[in-house]
């Protein structure tokens, strides 16, 4: 005999769980200017990002958001997926969208995850030259600003070969060690075709060398003598 719902002296089960949205990213068709407070605004060729969490689509609208504005969109005005979002994070690291990016922080998504590929988000944010993004991930706890992906390389190593000095400034005073090298053998500098980029992390590491040097603990002021 099947199990009715409700069975008496038996708890009700419990409600299943929803799953988390996916976000996804769509391209603008159209020019649309928000007809109600709801509504989001947005130019021809905008990115914008659609959040699909079951209930976006209400009356052919889709709920999105397009830099730091949030807001409903007719979903005829935008062209199908353009691709799905699997770490939002890195995505937003990538493409320099500092909005999302910070309001996926602040959701509790880590900072420091690593996509298929190995990379963090800092290192998409370094190899983009997206220093804003750079610099809020820099102000994370444990930024893993040595981390390396399955080629070795280091957001130190892409900052410098896509010639991006701001950043690889950045880097270097967050402590990204300039002596790492990626799987071919190649540090930072070595990589870097900017002559300033190569002198930069060059003086870096003559600056920390010299600290290691002369970093004494109290022993190595004792006189032998004495």
């Amino acid at each position: 005999m099947a199990a009715t719902l409700n069975t008496p002296g038996r708890p009700a089960p419990p409600k299943p769980v929803s799953k988390p949205g996916k976000v996804k990213v769509v391209r603008a068709l159209y020019k649309y200017v928000a007809q109600h407070s709801d509504e989001l605004s947005f130019e021809e060729g905008d990115l914008l990002y659609v959040y699909d969490n079951g209930q976006s689509k209400v009356s052919n609208r889709l709920q999105a958001q397009c830099g730091n504005r949030k807001g409903w969109i007719p979903a005829n005005y935008v062209e199908e997926q353009v691709e799905e979002i699997i770490l939002p994070l890195h995505e937003a690291a990538r493409r320099g969208n500092i909005s999302f990016l910070r309001e996926c922080l602040n959701s509790g998504v880590s900072g420091t995850g690593l996509d298929s590929a190995g990379n963090t988000p800092l290192y998409w944010a370094a190899r983009a030259g997206h220093e804003d993004c750079v610099k809020l991930l820099l102000d994370l706890p444990n930024p893993a600003v040595n981390a390396q992906n399955k080629m070795g390389d280091s957001p130190l190593h892409v900052a410098a070969s896509h010639g991006h000095l701001n950043i690889v400034n950045r880097l270097l005073e967050a402590g990204n060690d300039a002596t790492l090298k990626n799987n071919t053998g190649y540090t930072a500098q070595e990589l870097a075709s900017d002559p300033v980029i190569k002198n930069v992390i060059q003086l870096s590491q003559q600056h920390y060398n010299a600290k290691t040097i002369h970093d004494y603990n109290e022993e190595d002021y004792n006189d032998e003598s004495d």
